[in-house]
């Protein structure tokens, strides 16, 4: 079955969300990340800066924030309704049309559908310091760090929310590295395994 929708997770600096983007400009496909925030907002009733802040990124304290966040009458926190209101939009998004999506969770929100093809996209230290430094004009201490605290951040968000491993070969269809491989590359596996059942 050719595969309609194609999510990607990735790690900080490994160049997923460029990757992505290039892939559902060359399948001429719409391509979803920080555009469906307004939509999460407004399905949870929460600020886009909220949204934008908790939609992917576990809080900053770690697993233990999720344990003791406010949880309201029925026992759901704000992080729970977040994460309720943007797994209601990715499977809005996919009943809709052909797709990239990149992160948000959603291999896991979309794995009951024959249709997807879920990405993990990772990297080299080396090559992945060196592209937060350029994209971010930090030194590389600081580069370092970033990577360190988003990932982490993702994974806590991740292994919460699904019950499984983030970054995990057996979650996905595909996992690549794009410091071996380079991004042109990447996007064309991406496309061929997505065009070819």
């Amino acid at each position: 079955m050719e595969k309609r929708i194609i999510t990607i997770s990735r790690e900080f600096g490994s160049g997923g969300r460029f990757i992505g983007e290039e892939t559902a400009k060359k399948l001429g496909i719409t391509y979803y990340d920080k555009n469906i925030i307004n939509e999460i907002a407004e399905k949870s009733g929460l600020s886009p800066e909220y949204v934008r802040e908790s939609a992917e990124l576990s809080p900053k304290k770690g697993l233990f924030a999720y344990a003791f966040a406010g949880r309201d009458i029925t026992g759901k926190s704000i992080e729970d309704m977040v994460y309720e209101a943007q797994r209601k939009v990715i499977l809005e998004l996919a009943d809709r049309e052909s797709c990239v999506i990149i992160g948000r969770n959603a291999d896991y929100i979309l794995k009951d559908r024959d249709d997807v093809l879920n990405v993990f996209i990772h990297g080299d230290m080396p090559e992945k310091t060196q592209r937060i430094m350029d994209l971010y004009n930090v030194g590389e201490k600081e580069a370092v760090k970033m990577m360190a605290d988003t990932d982490k951040r993702r994974m806590t968000n991740y292994n919460f929310y699904t019950d499984q491993k983030w970054g995990k070969a057996s979650n996905y269809t595909l996992c690549l590295n794009s410091s071996q491989l380079g991004y042109n590359r990447c996007e064309k596996i991406i496309m061929e395994c997505s065009c070819n059942p």
